[in-house]
């Protein structure tokens, strides 16, 4: 339990980080919606050298709120967003013949699979990049008004629910 509440206390730090350097809010919600378009796709951890590649190219690049959407979209997490691709794929694209839940998919059908993957993912990627510019967007304006309660609330309400939803699915959490 200790490492999710010092990996929450991180998540918490980062997104208080970005709203405080000097970078307009449009900057620091489009630097984490890129982030999170690039690490929503399937990269292979190569996403992390393109973020260093945009930072070096893009002055206006808040490299805090770029990076903050590994510690949302982290490879636990990013489980969950493959396996809602694969079925938006599926759901769009159709059926692989002779593929179904469970299966073991064969090399010949393998290109049609990953199409699928592809298709899915990216319509992910694009509707949670549009969400994400949309809700840091908002955070930061009211950071930047003075409105720190409203930030603190926001950011601390997700972090007690990811906790509690981490306490109800752990089983060891009942025994302590």
């Amino acid at each position: 339990m200790g490492r999710v509440r010092g990996y929450l206390h991180r998540v918490r730090a980062a997104v208080y980080d970005s709203f405080t350097h000097e970078h307009t809010p449009r900057q620091i919600a489009l630097s984490f919606a890129l982030g999170t378009f690039i690490t929503m796709l399937p990269t292979f951890g190569f996403g992390l050298i393109v973020f260093v590649v945009l930072i070096r190219l893009f002055e206006w690049i808040n490299s805090i709120a770029l990076f903050s959407s590994v510690a949302v979209f982290n490879p636990i997490v990013k489980w969950g967003v493959y396996a809602g691709s694969f079925a938006l794929g599926f759901l769009l694209l159709g059926p692989v013949d002779g593929f179904g839940i469970g299966d073991t998919p064969s090399f010949s059908a393998g290109s049609e699979i990953v199409v699928r993957l592809l298709v899915g993912n990216t319509i992910l990627a694009v509707v949670v990049t549009v969400l994400a510019y949309a809700v840091v967007y908002r955070l930061v304006v009211a950071y930047q008004r003075n409105s720190l309660p409203v930030l603190e609330e926001t950011v601390g309400g997700m972090v007690a629910e990811l906790e509690t939803r981490i306490e109800e699915s752990d089983p060891s959490a009942e025994d302590s």
